[in-house]
């Protein structure tokens, strides 16, 4: 009786131990954990601002200018706020006299909104033969013009059969086509090259033209930390 007492607890034993095992097995193979950049961590602020001198934004966004730092700071402590970093970078640093809790809670809640907003861009195909008539190929670039307009990049494939491989000149020629025809909204992002028995050219919608010149340091920094 003792020694099925003994066996059973050795069995429970071993049972443990390779569950421990199957446990740390499933940690090892689960996919490293995605860690979430913090805010409170990623700006200098008050007596961590290095620069003697800051470009300076006051408590309500008005363009104080170039000041020291120490006066930077004595502003901040007589408005009970912070005086963060915004522009590093800039020559010289730009600094806002702001809520240092109310400023992290503002940039955190626009990452997330920008994580929202972002999407994936969508990627069609329109595939052609070597011999592609001028109607057909007119039917396929029509798909391609609507799709390139909503935004989606397109891909162009000439798939070969037999021995029309062996005149890669006249694919090069189909191509050469479409991204002519849809010169006016779209670029060649790569251009044709041969995979397999196929050659493909990827079409992307043009970049739209940023309105205006170059901002200040002061604007951007602003536009980047509202």
């Amino acid at each position: 009786m003792g020694v099925l007492c003994y066996d059973r607890r050795h069995i429970a034993e071993n049972a443990r131990i390779q569950e421990t095992y199957e446990s740390e097995a499933e940690i090892k193979r689960r996919p490293p954990k995605k860690f979430k950049r913090d805010l409170r961590y990623a700006y200098r602020i008050n007596r961590e601002i290095q620069a003697p001198q800051v470009r300076l934004i006051g408590p309500n966004r008005e363009h104080i200018g170039i000041v020291s730092l120490q006066e930077a700071l004595e502003q901040a402590r007589k408005a009970n706020l912070d005086l963060v970093e915004i522009s590093p970078n800039a020559n010289p640093p730009v600094v806002r006299i702001v809520d240092y809790g109310k400023f992290i809670y503002e940039q955190t809640k626009k990452e997330r909104e920008a994580r929202r907003s972002q999407k994936l861009v969508e990627v069609k195909e329109i595939r052609l033969r070597p011999k592609t008539d001028d109607h057909d190929r007119a039917i396929k670039v029509r798909d391609a013009r609507r799709w390139l307009e909503e935004g989606m990049k397109v891909k162009v494939r000439v798939r070969f059969r037999g021995r029309e491989i062996t005149y890669p000149e006249l694919a090069m020629e189909q191509l050469q086509e479409v991204a002519k025809e849809v010169a006016d909204i779209a670029v060649v992002e790569q251009a044709p090259n041969m995979e397999g028995q196929t050659m493909l050219m990827i079409l992307a919608p043009k970049p739209k033209k940023a309105a205006g010149g170059q901002q200040s340091e002061v604007k951007r920094a602003e536009d980047q930390n509202p």
